[in-house]
């Protein structure tokens, strides 16, 4: 199981929402170079870019940023939040991202997203965000009747690099991941699926890689102290 420390990312800022509310943020940062550097030193082999203001309006909004990122560390990273044209993949992709993650054209415009992940074959991660089994759209503004898993298997067979799975009920709410939840998807479908939301210790981290789910991104948990990277490191060695 891999570990991607998050990077959100708000008015060229680090950040962290509690269940997506952008009235509920808190600034861990004004430098997500120097984060990112930080995170590299710490043991992480790759990272998880979030650009909220491109969830919000639907467009990029911390590219320069995100760039700064790239060329501050060599390990893979991938962003997701606001990809919903074409044109915005191939300048993401063009920055040196190993991947991007899209959420809600997936749902609003599924043959535009299959289009996509056949352009981008590899390049491409289903970001699903759930609330009780319920897909989330629009940088959580919005949530769907659809469920989760049967989004998930609306694209088996596409060539979609992962599927980004996170619980809105639990992230940045430090009270632990739905492991439940991420083993359903896991077994829902045959392509790597990443963990989101809510993980805050070590056990944690050993419950997710025992599934096994194929990742799990870490936040708050991170930027507050209460799990070291080094310490999720072991714990993922130890399982």
């Amino acid at each position: 199981m891999q570990i991607w420390p998050a990077i959100d990312l708000r008015g060229g800022k680090c950040v962290r929402l509690q269940q997506g509310d952008y009235a509920r943020e808190t600034v861990f940062g004004d430098d997500p170079a120097a984060m990112a550097r930080h995170w590299v030193d710490q043991g992480a082999e790759c990272l998880h870019l979030v650009d909220l203001d491109g969830a919000r309006q639907g467009h990029p909004g911390n590219l320069t940023a995100v760039r700064a990122i790239v060329a501050a560390v060599d390990v893979p990273c991938e962003l997701g939040g606001g990809i919903r044209s074409e044109t915005t993949i191939r300048e993401a992709l063009d920055l040196g991202l190993v991947r991007l993650v899209v959420g809600t054209p997936a749902i609003k415009e599924p043959d535009w997203f299959r289009r996509m992940c056949r352009l981008f074959p590899g390049k491409l991660a289903l970001g699903i965000d759930a609330k009780e089994g319920r897909v989330a759209t629009d940088g959580w503004l919005e949530t769907s009747e659809i469920a989760a898993v049967d989004l998930a298997r609306r694209f088996t067979g596409e060539p979609i690099a992962a599927i980004i799975y996170t619980d809105i009920a639990t992230d940045g709410m430090m009270a632990g991941p739905n492991v439940a939840a991420m083993a359903e998807m896991q077994a829902a479908v045959e392509v790597p699926v990443v963990a989101s939301g809510g993980v805050t210790t070590s056990e944690d981290v050993s419950r997710l890689a025992a599934v096994p789910m194929a990742g799990c991104i870490i936040g708050r948990a991170l930027y507050e102290g209460t799990l070291s990277l080094p310490d999720a490191l072991a714990a993922l060695r130890r399982t």
